[in-house]
């Protein structure tokens, strides 16, 4: 059995859709497809819910007419006999008359989940009226009957694992399922979701569960390049990553691929590929277990970073005095990326400004506090990149003209990390483009 993810952009307008499902067609091998929201809806979903919470009961109205319209026209186009319209009108209708019930309710976080829930049962459902439309034999799955989390977020694998046994024994002889990406339960029983990027999540998960042939993720870019094209002219698509490069590069500010997506396939050695819906024929991505080559394959940049300096030559080297400043950051459950020390001073990295504020203030007794804002992670990925021979020599040599504050190499054997000031990004990815990968 495999899994076939399919993002916003895939199913976002009704001639991809279309091409979905000509595309899961193709062979008779057991899948289950995973659908994220259609493009924009989950954006929408996230307006109404802020506006709600604002206690603006008519600019969240205003989202929803619109966002209803858009369906409206979205299933004419999507199916062509009568029988299969008045099918998708009549889920259409059930689902914005949830929102609009929802107007005259009290607002809470668990309510904010629901709303945010439509998206993904939207897509789907609406994809399975066309498959029966087509004759497709099918069957769908509501992730919320197998997806959960714990008190922690965090998905729960063995129970995922035995649901979804139980969930697809209910179908014997059908060989295609259709599911959501995103939504699952949570530890109370009420919908929750798996954060932004969690279609990706809910795939290896999935893959990880069945112990899949392979994990399919189809995006709108022909698998993952050796850096960022937003950015950068010419750039090269990777044929084949390790699970450990993938999840540096996804960590690191890699789009196409979320961090937390690597993990589950990597538990159960399941191959994860990176595929372009539109253009189906090309290679892509083969993310595996083994490497296929040493060296630099990939330059990632994450943005947002906040560097925060404390100096203290009294206390630095006092015993404890590391586990004391961590402990901050895990009070107030920030994660750090990076990390470098002197004799006089601790500098450490962080994505997450939420609580910048409490943990300046905390840090103040240990020293004195500098903080840097705008700040970009810029991370070279590869295979055993700390024993490639004159890496740190060409990385710095590219880099003579770039403002580097901090360095991290050697804490993995896969990256070596810098941290420029954001206005300084483009300029450093184009110049490791160059001095790395010979690409202007």
């Amino acid at each position: 059995m495999k899994i076939m993810k399919f993002g916003g952009t895939s199913v976002g307008k009704p001639e991809r859709m279309h091409s979905v499902a000509q595309l899961i067609t193709k062979d008779q091998e057991p899948k289950i497809v995973v659908l994220s929201a259609l493009s924009g809806t989950t954006n929408t979903l996230v307006a109404i819910g802020d506006a709600l919470a604002a206690g603006n009961r008519d600019a969240a109205k205003q989202h929803i007419d619109t966002l209803e319209a858009h369906y409206q026209e979205f299933i004419k186009q999507l199916v062509t006999t009568d029988a299969a319209y008045q099918k998708a009108r009549k889920i259409v209708a059930e689902h914005f008359e949830f929102l609009t019930i929802i107007l005259k309710i009290s607002f809470s976080d668990a309510l904010s989940k629901d709303i945010l829930a439509q998206g993904e049962l939207l897509s789907t459902k609406l994809f399975c009226v066309y498959l029966e439309e087509k004759g497709v034999s099918h069957a769908y799955l509501s992730a919320l009957d197998f997806m959960s989390i714990d008190a922690n977020d965090e998905p729960q694998l063995s129970v995922i694992k035995t649901k979804l046994a139980q969930t697809l024994a209910q179908h014997a002889g059908i060989n295609l399922f259709v599911t959501q990406g995103y939504i699952c339960k949570n530890v109370r029983g009420e919908v929750d979701n798996l954060k932004r990027g969690g279609s990706d999540y809910t795939a290896s998960l999935v893959a990880a569960a069945v112990n899949a042939s392979v994990c399919e993720i189809w995006t709108d870019i022909d698998g993952m390049h050796n850096n960022d094209p937003r950015v950068v002219k010419k750039t090269m698509p990777i044929e084949v990553l390790s699970f450990e490069e993938a999840a540096e590069l996804a960590y690191f500010g890699a789009k196409i691929l979320h961090p937390t997506c690597i993990w589950p396939a990597q538990q159960e050695n399941v191959p994860v590929k990176l595929l372009n819906t539109m253009q189906p024929d090309a290679a892509g991505t083969t993310i595996r277990k083994e490497a296929s080559s040493v060296g630099v394959k990939a330059i990632a940049a994450k943005d947002g970073i906040y560097a925060i300096n404390i100096k203290s030559s009294r206390m630095l080297l006092a015993y404890g005095f590391l586990r004391k400043v961590f402990e901050v950051f895990e009070k107030y459950k920030t994660s750090i990326d990076m990390v470098t020390t002197s004799e006089v001073a601790v500098s450490v990295t962080i994505d997450n400004g939420q609580f910048l504020q409490q943990i300046v203030k905390e840090l103040e007794p240990f020293g004195t506090i500098t903080v840097e804002e705008n700040q970009t992670l810029v991370s070279v990925v590869g295979n055993e990149i700390a024993q490639t021979q004159n890496i740190l020599s060409k990385l710095f040599d590219s880099l003579k003209e770039v403002p580097v504050s901090m360095v991290s190499y050697g804490g993995s054997k896969h990256n070596v990390t810098i941290l420029v000031p954001s206005a300084n990004k483009t300029q450093t990815l184009q110049l490791l483009n160059k001095g790395l990968f010979g690409l202007e």
